[in-house]
């Protein structure tokens, strides 16, 4: 008989020192839950976060496609040019060399 009320002793011991450290957490957690946004909206800000770092990673590639497609434009253009006057400067030559002296 005596070891159960040595047990059922402990289990109080036990539910109350629970009870009174839990007490004085109590106040700690309601004033972290209250300042704390919540986990929802921690899960906003990360899609909003992400969907602005898209964002401007397509306008960044945008500007570099527009970039990259005008200078593209610009080297076709000067090699066109360029063989154009080539060719006329060895045409002349040509001729000029057929010419009766």
């Amino acid at each position: 008989m005596q070891e159960t009320t040595s047990k059922k002793s402990l289990r109080v011991l036990a539910l109350c020192s629970a009870l009174c450290v839990g007490g004085t957490f109590l106040p700690v957690v309601i004033a972290q839950s209250s300042t704390d946004p919540g986990f929802k909206q921690d899960m906003k800000n990360a899609g909003h976060s992400t969907k602005n770092a898209a964002k401007d990673t397509g306008h960044a590639i945008e500007h570099e496609t527009k970039k990259a497609w005008h200078s593209t434009k610009h080297t076709t253009k000067r090699a066109t040019h360029k063989a154009t006057h080539k060719t006329d400067k060895g045409a002349r030559k040509v001729e000029r060399s057929t010419e009766p002296q």
